[in-house]
């Protein structure tokens, strides 16, 4: 049901984004990343966290980024990661396929700027096998996406 809702959200939003659904599973970024023959980095990993107000947002960020606990207070103030459970109730999709599109509950998107490091992002489609190519303006676009810089990038 997830991924139908997913194509229903681009087809309201008038959008060309094919969903790439792979036989392997997807549901972590380094399977998601050797699935679509890409860098950790360049997969678009969605979290959904509650704030202290009880607000829920989700944060989409590079594959590869961490969350800046400082910059994350600084942005939304304490804030939890939620369990797998609350998170498929919310989103309507299951853990590992997590996407800003198509969701069950109206939720705020907001995008750390680790995405801009890429032309192109591969978050989840809704299912644990599936995945989009977007670039992160176009992302920020469907979803009225806030930016915030809530996330630090490992350096090798």
């Amino acid at each position: 049901m997830s991924l139908q809702s997913v194509r229903a959200y681009f087809e309201r939003h008038q959008a060309d984004v094919p969903i790439i659904e792979t036989p392997e599973i997807t549901a972590t970024v380094a399977l998601a990343a050797q699935a679509h023959g890409v860098t950790p980095g360049r997969i678009a990993k969605t979290l959904a966290f509650r704030l202290k107000d009880e607000r829920v947002i989700l944060l989409v960020a590079a594959g590869d980024a961490r969350i800046d606990n400082a910059g994350f207070k600084a942005a939304f103030g304490k804030g939890k990661m939620l369990g797998a459970h609350e998170v498929e109730t919310l989103t309507g999709h299951p853990v590992g396929g997590v996407c800003p599109f198509g969701l069950a509950t109206d939720l705020p998107v907001f995008l750390d700027r680790s995405l801009l490091a890429y032309d192109e992002v591969l978050p989840a489609a809704g299912s644990i096998n599936s995945a989009v190519r977007i670039s992160p303006a176009h992302m920020a676009e469907l979803t009225l996406g806030q930016w915030v810089s809530v996330c630090q990038v490992a350096t090798a």
